[in-house]
């Protein structure tokens, strides 16, 4: 079967598309995925190229989604037929987080999904949403689950909240559409005047150009009439973390999800400790959370926002796209 290996020393230009062996049938426990469908994250792109060490020969990608094709024994969630998606950390069923880093995750610490097919637990993987294809139901294993938890689980987004959203990636993308099936009012920031009529489309209430207006934490705060927002969804890390404090309510949520300025830098703590902000860190989240979060899809209708599909051949191709910032919403590899 067709896998993408990478081959060490990492880089894009070690990307190989490579014959493995069928995994077989699956044991008790288990079953057999025919897959179709992947999207990339950062996550994914920090493994291709070296920033997130892995092994020789490891097969890539963290999303995964397709179709049934047999069962083991004792299984009885799933049948053949079901279209089923991933679960980013495959061992944390339900209850508080139960790691820290990546070494159970696919794509990374093991084997990831740019493969044809799988045999694995069952328990590695939910029900897809209703008339989602696989790329589709691939957004969800990471990026969708992550704004999910960041708002609903770990937010307790409600009715009538305000949320500010740092660009226009998959996180942010999956925000905005969540946080307006939950009746809130949203704030979104970009570099591209284009990309934030996008998301004006999508139901963003505020608009702020973050290169025409570099303080715009300040400028937040006043389109609440300086009260502040309620939760920040924080994907850039030290280079943002202030305007995000600046933005943020007394009380307010900080979610911490992501590091795109880089991995250290100085924090605010006076002007965090003023606000008696929450500020959280989290990846992704449980198997018991993207079950709650298919169901919520299920109900709403919403589907995700695919930027655009690359075949599995062009993987490399895809993240150069990733690396050039010209996306919005997700990026998509099918096969």
């Amino acid at each position: 079967m067709k896998a993408m290996a990478l081959r060490l020393p990492a880089g894009l230009d070690r990307l190989v598309l490579e014959n493995r062996p069928d995994p077989g049938e699956p044991g008790p426990g288990e079953i057999r995925v025919a897959l179709h469908g992947s999207s990339l994250n950062f996550h994914d792109l920090g493994v291709a190229i070296g920033h997130m060490p892995s092994e020789d020969g490891r097969i890539l990608l963290a999303d995964g989604a397709g179709v049934v094709e047999s069962v083991g024994s004792g299984v009885t969630e799933f049948a053949p037929g079901d279209m089923v998606v991933s679960c980013f950390f495959p061992d944390w069923q339900d209850g508080a987080p139960t790691t820290g880093d990546f070494s159970r995750t696919p794509g990374d610490g093991i084997d990831g999904f740019a493969q044809e097919h799988v045999v694995l637990p069952a328990t590695a993987f939910t029900r897809a949403p209703l008339g989602y294809d696989a790329v589709e139901a691939a957004t969800i294993t990471t990026a969708g689950l992550t704004a999910w938890r960041a708002l609903v689980v770990d937010g307790k987004l409600k009715a009538g909240d305000t949320v500010l959203l740092l660009g226009t990636g998959g996180v942010s993308i999956w925000a905005l559409q969540i946080a307006k099936l939950m009746g809130a009012t949203v704030a979104i920031t970009s570099s591209s005047g284009e990309k934030l009529e996008r998301a004006r489309d999508l139901g963003a209430d505020f608009l702020v150009n973050y290169r025409e207006q570099p303080d715009w934490g300040r400028i937040v705060r006043d389109w609440t009439d300086g009260r502040g927002v309620d939760h920040v969804v924080e994907v850039g890390g030290p280079g943002t973390l202030a305007q995000s404090i600046e933005a943020v309510r007394v009380g307010g949520h900080i979610s911490l999800i992501g590091v795109l300025t880089g991995g250290m830098g100085e924090v605010p703590t006076a002007a965090l400790m003023g606000r008696q902000a929450r500020l959280q860190g989290l990846i992704v989240g449980s198997r018991r959370e993207q079950q709650d979060f298919v169901r919520a899809l299920d109900a709403s209708g919403i589907r995700p926002i695919v930027d655009r599909r690359f075949p599995l051949e062009q993987l490399a191709d895809a993240f150069r796209f990733e690396m050039s910032g010209g996306h919005f919403g997700k990026i998509g590899i099918g096969w």
